[in-house]
């Protein structure tokens, strides 16, 4: 559906949209339906993306708002422009799951998360893909070709030779011929094994000895793991790599040993940004992770490389570390074209016409009131507001008329902080 047009949409596709908005976000494959505004952060980013990081450069940027001023939408829109570009791009929610404190854990997602120009998602597909073009015309690799391939990989700047040697050991599984008394079945194990280490997946030395592979992937050499991905991703054709890490603001309520760990881990991957190329980083916080006494100043070694986000003047700088959406929201006119798009897409989805029932007037007004609370800037109220409107109006419901949007307001409010204190109680150290 990508380049595609609302009206294009089916019935389902327009469902699972709403549905999926209904919990906060935007399905990743039609975020170009909803990119409204802040057009100055994006113009600057994607020229950084192309005349900067394409051409050999590396950054490290925050994504800096309150809780619903659409942080994570805006990350998506960011991961959209990235593929369009030609860069391999990896989204990850830090989680209890997936806690910044244990990196490895991290390098995990980031291989289970990676999109680019190849079908599919993660790390297994990108390599499945690679193995797929190197046979040209049912004509496959011979053993002096893959030893030409394997001291290019292994020369390649920034490649760890655990990872060379692993890629190597691919293609000699998939395309030299069974070795005496081989078996396909063993064949296929080995392949298996390979593609659980790509993805550091629990495994012991033993196992992966035979490939000349001598490391399972860890937090000491999982950095140089990520340096040796990107490489393979540029060798294949990827202009670098994008990595989107969200809510790491989830770190400010853990106990001090969990938070030390998860910073540093931040101050590290700042510093191996600085001595990549290619490479992008972008970290989503909440002001408290600037502002509270357990966010970044908590931990020396890393506000000292941070410190000056934390310094910004009056005037905005859209090249600058800090991304700030806060002080950037969408103008009522923006949000009205949103609420347009919810409308048009609900209207597929459930087949109605909402126009008349939900008119652009009362979209208006929910600005209206949001602007009058203070509230104008959290995008993902106005979007719980539009949906329950549309919901209610396409069950019969007089909206405009019999609809305290007051109420209606506070209502919504309510549920969003009560989603922002669970989302803020995870204690990954009990």
């Amino acid at each position: 559906m990508n380049g595609g047009e609302i009206a294009d949409l089916e019935p389902f596709q327009a469902r699972s949209i709403i549905e999926e908005m209904r919990k906060g976000s935007v399905p990743a494959e039609y975020v170009s339906f909803f990119t409204v505004g802040r057009d100055n952060w994006l113009t600057f980013i994607e020229d950084d993306l192309v005349n900067y990081i394409a051409e050999g450069g590396a950054k490290v940027r925050f994504l800096h708002g309150s809780y619903g001023d659409g942080k994570t939408h805006f990350m998506s829109v960011i991961r959209h422009i990235a593929l369009k570009q030609g860069f391999a791009v990896s989204f990850v929610v830090l989680t209890r799951d997936v806690p910044i404190h244990k990196f490895e854990a991290v390098y995990q997602a980031i291989v289970q998360q990676l999109s680019g120009k190849f079908e599919g998602t993660g790390i297994r597909s990108l390599l499945n893909h690679w193995l797929d073009s190197l046979a040209v015309n049912d004509t496959f690799p011979d053993a002096k070709q893959i030893t030409g391939l394997a001291e290019s990989l292994r020369n390649l700047p920034g490649m760890n030779v655990n990872f060379a040697n692993a890629l190597v050991a691919l293609v000699k599984n998939r395309f030299l011929p069974l070795e005496g008394e081989e078996l396909q079945e063993e064949r296929i194990d080995a392949r298996e094994t390979l593609f659980r280490w790509f993805e550091a997946g629990k495994m012991t030395k033993k196992e992966i000895k035979p490939f000349s592979i001598f490391e399972v992937v860890s937090k000491a050499n999982s950095k140089q793991m990520l340096n040796s991905l990107n490489s393979f991703l540029r060798f294949y054709g990827h202009k670098g790599i994008i990595l989107l890490l969200d809510e790491l603001e989830t770190v400010i309520v853990q106990g001090k040993s969990i938070r030390n760990a998860a910073y540093e881990n931040v101050r590290l991957l700042i510093d191996n940004t600085e001595q990549a190329s290619c490479f992008h980083i972008f970290f989503a916080i909440i002001p408290e992770v600037l502002l509270n006494e357990n966010g970044f100043k908590s931990y020396d070694a890393l506000w000292s490389r941070v410190r000056s986000i934390g310094q910004q003047g009056k005037q905005l700088n859209y090249r600058g570390v800090l991304v700030d959406l806060h002080r950037t929201p969408l103008k009522t006119e923006e949000l009205v074209n949103l609420g347009q798009s919810l409308r048009q897409i609900h209207q597929i989805s459930y087949r109605w016409d909402a126009t008349e029932s939900v008119p652009d007037g009362i979209l208006e007004e929910i600005c209206a009131n949001q602007k009058k609370m203070g509230l104008l800037s959290e995008v993902r109220l106005y979007v719980k507001q539009v949906i329950l409107l549309l919901d209610m109006a396409e069950q019969g419901i007089d909206v405009v008329n019999k609809l305290d949007l007051d109420e209606h307001i506070v209502n919504s409010q309510q549920e969003m902080e009560q989603e922002k204190v669970e989302k803020l109680q995870p204690s990954w150290d009990n």
